[in-house]
């Protein structure tokens, strides 16, 4: 009898502490999502409107149009969006993964179009955007935890759409950024040849 009471004690005292565990890392989800989403957001809307120091959307444009994104305006906003408005689901846990997604494709679009081949961000490398692009997609696998708007209402992006949108999100990067590229080729044989 002692032995099997034993075994049942165990079993629960197992259960409580898987519990506990499951508590921990829904508080780290809800911190980790409500920091990273809204520096996202003000990232984002640094660009859109200037907020917190940033450039503004002229501004930001001219930037994307010196690295060969056409048309510059459409592309500056595409991404401002998609980090501010990413952001806000990140930060809400609402949708799930889409808000990853809409950051992980602005920060690849940063990677490949902005930043590379440059890793640390101390020579104008990728480093930060992986950063960001890492949180992303770490949060869109685990999922936005307890503390979530999906959680509480039971919403979360299904997944055939949430392969549909990351496939258009990923075609969108290769369009932006191959076509970026091609631009920068062609003003530096342009470049060359006035030389």
């Amino acid at each position: 009898m002692k032995q099997w009471h034993h075994q049942l004690t165990r079993k629960k005292n197992h259960k409580r502490n898987l519990k506990a565990r499951e508590t921990i890392m829904d508080l780290g989800l809800v911190i980790l999502r409500v920091v990273f989403g809204l520096l996202m957001i003000g990232h984002g809307t640094q660009k859109l409107f200037g907020w917190f120091r940033g450039p503004g959307l002229h501004v930001a444009a001219g930037f994307v149009a010196s690295r060969g994104f056409a048309p510059a305006r459409f592309w500056t906003v595409t991404g401002s969006l998609s980090e501010t408005a990413g952001g806000l689901l990140f930060v809400l846990g609402f949708l799930s993964p889409l808000g990853s997604i809409a950051i992980a494709a602005a920060m690849l679009t940063a990677i490949a179009g902005f930043h590379w081949p440059k890793f640390w961000v101390s020579e104008g490398g990728y480093e930060h955007a992986l950063i960001m692009l890492t949180a992303a997609v770490a949060v869109g696998i685990s999922g936005p935890g307890a503390y979530s708007v999906d959680a509480a209402f039971g919403t979360s992006l299904p997944p055939v759409a949430t392969i549909i949108l990351a496939a258009l999100a990923a075609v969108g990067v290769l369009i932006s950024v191959v076509g970026a590229a091609g631009r920068r080729r062609e003003v530096q044989a342009a470049s060359q040849q006035a030389v």
